[in-house]
């Protein structure tokens, strides 16, 4: 469902996630001119602490994987605009973007992919239903029928 959204839904749907998620002022920049920054909001630890966090979102097949270089450009646009940024992805990342976005001396990128993505949905319960479903166990009846 993610991934049959436009480029402009998926940022907005990333958006309310964030929201839904404890982050503030959660805005979307919007545009080919925003400098590789698809949207900014704050998450506040503490009364005491708080960070300006930016996102990128990227929309991408199954097997288009964001890499390394993706990374670098993000964390090149966020320097010295805020101090977290994060990647978020239907798809997932190069092991090279995974060491690019924990590199020593670097500003540290935090990962979500498409796995990650949809436990998030799940865990604030947006855009999903929770069910229970309870399959029948016809061994346990078994000792029953004589």
């Amino acid at each position: 469902m993610l991934r049959a959204l436009s480029p402009v839904g998926f940022e907005k749907v990333c958006r309310e996630l964030l929201r839904e998620s404890g982050f503030e002022n959660v805005e979307i920049t919007g545009g080919s001119a925003d400098g590789g920054i698809d949207g900014f909001g704050t998450l506040e630890i503490n009364p005491f602490v708080s960070f300006k966090v930016l996102f990128q979102c990227k929309r991408y097949a199954e097997g288009n994987l964001v890499g390394r270089s993706q990374v670098g450009d993000f964390r090149n646009a966020m320097i010295g605009r805020a101090e977290k940024g994060i990647i978020i992805t239907t798809s997932s990342f190069t092991n090279a973007a995974i060491l690019e976005a924990n590199r020593e001396g670097a500003p540290k990128v935090e990962l979500v992919d498409g796995i990650k993505l949809v436990e998030m949905f799940q865990r604030v319960e947006l855009g999903v239903k929770k069910r229970i479903v309870y399959d029948l166990d016809p061994a346990y009846f078994e000792k029953f029928k004589a």
